[in-house]
């Protein structure tokens, strides 16, 4: 194993998360989402789809976070995506970019802005 592959402990102490480098980091392309409009996918109790403006760009998300929000409690907010995710297929539908969100137990929270930016701004 390389050095920027080693084993470093999790903040929780209870699993082995790898370390990634900093150029592996900047690969990532995380981007502010102004979400434009949330359904939810039938049949699917945890499946949301939306539809989000990333910088004058419209992009779908389908998201697993249904059984913790209901669609109104996101419609225009600014939320943080990673742009540069490979096309997934949930349920029939293109899942184009990632959610960020954070998990303690059940409990789940979009990662939102504390103040406005414009979509499409860079999270670094």
């Amino acid at each position: 194993m390389d050095k920027d592959q080693q084993q470093a402990p999790s903040t929780s102490g209870k699993e082995m998360v790898p370390e990634v480098s900093f150029d592996e980091f900047h690969r990532i392309d995380l981007r502010v989402a102004k979400v434009l409009d949330v359904s939810r996918v039938p049949n699917s109790a945890r499946l949301l789809k939306l539809r989000l403006d990333i910088g004058g760009t419209e992009k779908q998300c389908i998201a697993g976070i249904g059984a913790k929000y209901d669609p109104d409690q996101l419609k225009d907010k600014l939320i943080v995506v990673v742009m540069n995710m490979k096309p997934r297929s949930l349920m029939g539908l293109v899942s184009e970019v990632m959610l960020l969100a954070a998990a303690e137990g059940p409990e789940i929270s979009a990662v939102t802005l504390d103040r406005p930016l414009n979509s499409g701004a860079k999270v670094t």
